[in-house]
């Protein structure tokens, strides 16, 4: 049993003659027409403008980076200074609670004692 591969009409066979040109491009290169230099004083204008967009563009980008630091670095004070702020509160508060609660149980008792005389 042979298998018989079918013809292949894609591929060369000894008896063809190839061609060792390049075949033409599908589509044809497109040409770009040669653009005006700029003369004397649009050079400087060029220059200016370019200045001013690079200029805009860095001044964005470093607002955002000195507003993106500014908040870390507040973040951190603020949060040290509440916990700080937060402690002494506590501590004060503590202490007034204290010396409140003693006063009025030495006022009850002074009260009751006065109540057995």
């Amino acid at each position: 049993m042979s298998l018989v591969r079918p013809f292949d009409a894609s591929i060369p066979v000894l008896t063809e003659v190839l061609d060792d040109q390049p075949a033409p491009a599908e589509a044809p290169a497109v040409q770009v027409a040669p653009q005006p230099q700029p003369q004397g004083g649009e050079w400087q204008a060029l220059e200016r403008q370019l200045c001013e967009r690079v200029l805009q563009q860095l001044q964005s980008r470093v607002d955002f980076v000195l507003e993106q630091r500014i908040k870390d670095s507040m973040e951190e004070v603020l949060g040290s200074a509440l916990r700080g702020l937060t402690a002494e509160i506590r501590s004060g508060l503590h202490d007034t609670l204290s010396k409140i609660v003693t006063r009025a149980v030495a006022q009850e008792l002074t009260h009751l004692q006065a109540q057995k005389k």
